[in-house]
């Protein structure tokens, strides 16, 4: 949005006060946008005139203050349009479980944020501008500790993990800035760099201590089963429980990259599902899918990721297909946990849409000549797609009309050749030939 006077909303929050030598720095989250987009932002990118004030949080007190809640407060006081930093006694420790012996403290004080209009650089989304609306909330209001039980999908949104908190993380051959936040040990969050081991996802704090780790470390693989392999292509399965150091590192390193997931330590009830690409140095880490042992609601994903590096290659779809691969093996429909990111949701849709549009157009008239006929239920089958997906996906293109009494699917034109142009920019499949996978009986928890 060059040359324009428009400053797209925008939300401060958090402010980092500056020095003799340097202004002050805003964290501004642009609103409609997704937070992989957030940023540190300077005074001169906000635009002070139209800010938004907040409106007051209502809180019902609470007698005495018992049971460890806590009378209202009052509301803040603004000054010109943006709350005062609030004055702090001292910080709250929050506590995050580490892959070593004792837990690592990190301490955070408190800081008011708010929202004003901000110029955004082109070189991001390509806004020009921004406005910002102020928020008054506590970020020590809403602290909350990973959760220890059910799925992997959090849907708390408290300040503190709002906002990134490492700048750079380097994972074999690739430097990558992470989208959101992680909860890595605190004395390597304020580093420039973590360095991780691209093998067995250790973290260390320089360049020399991976090095060293590096003559120590024995695995060219993930750890677990290799249970496909084709071309340079290899799937590892990962025992949450057997393998607890690596998945914890492996959800820390996901964190990075999936918003709306809590860091799940305990581990023991899911499998992780490694996509590796092979060379003469070892098998390096491309992506990941998750899954609960035991799901109640026939969940064959929990988190889904391919690293940045790797993405737009086409193996997103090439993670999703094996997830259905592995369901077929079971003999069940299966459909990822919601609700999916916005990624993960452009990824599903393309999925279900091309594979659905192959079995349709591969359907073949009767005996008699008839239009081939095919039910939800058989698609559901031949895909090992839950029904909802694939009614949702029917709909979603446009599919399904009602025609004298009855449903009909029709395919345009438009649809085939959508089609057939994304067929052609699709070249890796999986070969369910080189899969060699025996499904297990979780029922029994003894044998987790």
């Amino acid at each position: 949005m060059k040359n324009t006077d428009d400053w797209p909303l925008a939300e401060i929050l958090s402010i980092k006060e500056g020095t003799s030598n340097s202004e002050a720095s805003y964290y501004v989250h642009y609103i409609d946008y997704n937070k992989r987009l957030d940023e540190w932002v300077t005074p001169d990118r906000l635009d002070l005139r139209k800010v938004q004030q907040p409106k007051a949080e209502v809180k019902t007190p609470v007698k005495d203050g018992k049971n460890g809640s806590r009378p209202s407060s009052p509301e803040r006081e603004l000054v010109n349009g943006i709350a005062p930093p609030k004055k702090t006694t001292g910080s709250r420790k929050r506590k995050f479980p580490t892959t070593d012996e004792d837990s690592q403290d990190s301490s955070f004080g408190t800081r008011p944020t708010c929202t004003v209009p901000v110029h955004h650089e082109e070189h991001v989304t390509g806004m020009k501008n921004m406005r910002v609306k102020i928020s008054t909330k506590d970020s020590q209001d809403s602290m909350l500790a990973p959760r220890t039980t059910g799925s992997l999908v959090a849907h708390h949104d408290d300040l503190l993990t709002r906002m990134k908190n490492i700048d750079m993380i380097e994972l074999g051959r690739y430097r990558i800035k992470p989208w959101y936040f992680s909860p890595y040990p605190q004395e390597l969050v304020s580093l420039s760099c973590i360095y991780l081991c691209e093998y067995c996802l250790k973290y260390v704090k320089s360049i020399k201590c991976l090095q060293r780790h590096l003559t120590k470390c024995n695995l060219r693989h993930p750890p677990g089963n290799e249970i496909y392999r084709k071309d340079q292509f290899s799937f590892f399965e990962i025992d949450g429980r057997k393998n607890k150091v690596y998945a914890q590192n492996l959800c820390l390193l996901a964190k990075c990259f999936l918003d709306h997931k809590t860091l799940y330590y305990d581990t023991d009830p899911f499998l992780f599902y490694i996509m590796t690409e092979g060379d003469n140095r070892g098998f390096h880490i491309v992506g990941y899918f998750s899954k609960e042992k035991e799901s109640s609601e026939d969940y064959n994903v929990a988190c889904i990721l391919t690293l940045p590096p790797y993405q737009r290659r086409g193996y997103g779809k090439l993670l999703i297909q094996f997830s259905y691969e592995l369901s077929k093996f079971e003999g069940k429909a299966g459909s990822p946990e919601k609700p999916l990111s916005d990624l993960g949701l452009l990824s599903y849709r393309s999925y279900w849409s091309e594979t659905i549009l192959e079995i349709l157009l591969n359907l073949k008239p009767n005996e008699a000549g008839e239009k081939p006929q095919i039910t939800i239920n058989e698609i559901s089958e031949l895909t090992s797609i839950k029904k909802e997906d694939v009614i949702s996906t029917l709909q979603y293109l446009n599919l399904i009309n009602y025609y004298k009494g009855q449903y009909i699917i029709t395919l345009t034109r438009d649809v085939i050749e959508a089609f057939e142009r994304a067929a052609l920019k699709r070249p890796l499949r999986i070969d369910p030939k080189c899969l060699h996978w025996t499904p297990k009986d979780w029922s029994k928890r003894g044998k987790w």
